[in-house]
């Protein structure tokens, strides 16, 4: 793999033979979707070919391969050199797998993704590509931290009471919502045992010499990449 990729990565999905996986992390100034898309990709080539999304903050799940970025915020794979790629800057990146099956799952979940539950179609797509939920390992990456999440009371509405443990009030008041809990107990309700979910939980607002974040920069801050697939060289 590239020098040029800085990624964090989980041990346990490491430890997958022929399993490629990684959540980048800021390497260089900012740079537009398309110069990180080429770099990534550059990057990657000799593992297979980076598929992207054009990700809308739904539930939507495709199954690789396809052209161009269809609209959908999660995605499938099950062949070789397949490496489904999710852009991110303090939304929650979340990426699965099913070592026996060898099947292959990423997600982008802001909040509104999250309400909608992305994380559970997600687990409910690898099912019908004959995964058992309980056999996926989930590695969710760098994202927004409840510290620096402060959120409008219409977010706290939209999630519902029985979602009330996932916000604590601010220094301003304001709701501060806990994204990647949320997350994790969607994942948990589909069937994925709290075991095998791990974690690279660290506050990308925080962190400004690791990770991008919309918050601190806003729209031009540029984006990150995580990534997972099955290797192309490697049987």
């Amino acid at each position: 793999m590239s020098a040029r990729l800085r990624r964090a990565t989980v041990p346990v999905l490491e430890a997958v033979h022929g399993l490629v996986h990684g959540f980048e992390q800021a390497s260089g100034p900012r740079e537009t979707r398309e110069a990180s898309r080429l770099r990534v990709a550059g990057g990657l080539r000799v593992s297979g070919r980076l598929l992207l999304l054009k990700q809308v903050h739904g539930t939507v799940v495709v199954n690789a391969p396809w052209e161009g970025t269809p609209e959908a915020d999660a995605a499938t794979a099950d062949e070789p050199g397949l490496l489904l790629g999710i852009q991110t800057a303090d939304c929650l990146p979340l990426l699965l797998v099913d070592p026996g099956r060898r099947v292959v799952a990423a997600a982008h979940a802001g909040w509104r993704g999250t309400v909608a539950g992305v994380a559970g179609r997600t687990v409910a797509a690898m099912v019908e590509l004959g995964c058992a939920p309980s056999a996926l390992l989930a590695a969710l990456g760098p994202a927004i931290g409840q510290c620096c999440y402060e959120v409008g009371e219409e977010v706290q509405h939209a999630f519902g009471p029985e979602w009330v443990s996932w916000f604590r009030p601010g220094s301003r008041g304001r709701p501060h919502l806990d994204l990647r809990r949320a997350n994790v107990r969607q994942l948990v309700v589909a069937g994925v045992s709290p075991q095998a979910i791990h974690h690279v939980d660290e506050c990308t607002t925080c962190h400004p010499d690791l990770y991008r974040s919309f918050r601190r920069e806003g729209p031009w801050g540029g984006r990150m990449l995580s990534y997972i697939g099955w290797d192309s060289q490697v049987t």
